[in-house]
């Protein structure tokens, strides 16, 4: 069998689906839809979940599979299920980069706008990771550094993440993390989240309050339609960071996060 994720097209079968967008190769949007929807369930799945998912017949999956496997960006385990393999570091790498890039001018603003210090996150398997920051220039100010990995149950913005996600992905990644307890605030339980993300959904943002640390509060957004679940925070010290503060907050940073967005289309 050949190497190439594009060897594969005419052999795909028909799925009853909205056919692919003109000018594009089907396997290979195919292909990246099945590397996405493992990323989304924690990187590890196996053939029958994969044909559920994505709706593709068995045969169809598996030759994707197998081609992406022999390019590296997949491997199978003992146990027959596919696993993320390490070959996509590179190309995350290079993206996260690109991405901060992109956010540094949106950051930037925040911090002149709203005076704390401003993040961009992302959803990367089971934990967030902060990929661009840019710091409040105020003596006392919240710093995190960039390429920090937290759990999402405690955090702004991955309960922001979180709001946009189907519900039962969001207990999936719940189970498997655990929800450890960081402060004597942290949400711990899987139902009282549950209804903590349905008030992100109905208010528009998400507060961590002083869950993940003491003394800090923080606010977030998710990114709309970004290409991958992304989420722009801003965090200072809970002494400045009060109810009234943030819910002034919000509409600079949903407007941030929309022109992001569209830099990002």
């Amino acid at each position: 069998m050949s190497a190439s994720v594009a060897s594969v097209a005419e052999a795909a079968e028909p799925t009853g689906k909205v056919p692919p967008r003109s000018g594009t190769v089907q396997s290979i949007e195919r292909a990246f839809g099945l590397l996405e929807t493992m990323a989304d369930h924690g990187g590890t799945m196996g053939l029958s979940q994969l044909a559920t998912s994505s709706g593709l017949p068995l045969p169809t999956i598996h030759r994707l599979l197998r081609t992406l496997v022999d390019l590296g960006y997949l491997r199978q385990d003992s146990s027959r299920q596919y696993v993320l393999a390490p070959r996509l570091i590179r190309l995350g790498e290079s993206s996260g980069a690109m991405l901060s890039v992109w956010a540094k001018p949106h950051l930037d603003r925040l911090v002149a706008e709203l005076g704390e210090s401003a993040n961009l996150a992302m959803l990367d398997g089971d934990e967030i990771v902060y990929v661009a920051q840019a710091q409040s220039r105020r003596a006392m100010r919240m710093f995190t550094e960039v390429g920090r990995r937290v759990l999402p149950h405690c955090t702004a913005v991955g309960k922001a993440i979180m709001a946009q996600m189907p519900q039962d992905q969001v207990l999936d990644l719940l189970r498997r993390t655990g929800m450890p307890e960081h402060t004597e605030n942290t949400i711990t339980d899987p139902d009282t989240f549950a209804q903590a993300l349905l008030w992100v959904g109905e208010h528009g943002y998400a507060v961590d309050d002083e869950e993940q640390e003491h003394g800090v509060r923080c606010v977030a957004v998710a990114v709309p339609d970004a290409p991958t679940r992304l989420g722009l925070s801003v965090s200072g010290p809970a002494t400045r960071m009060t109810p009234e503060v943030i819910e002034r907050m919000y509409p600079i940073l949903r407007e941030a996060a929309v022109a992001l967005s569209r830099d990002l289309a």
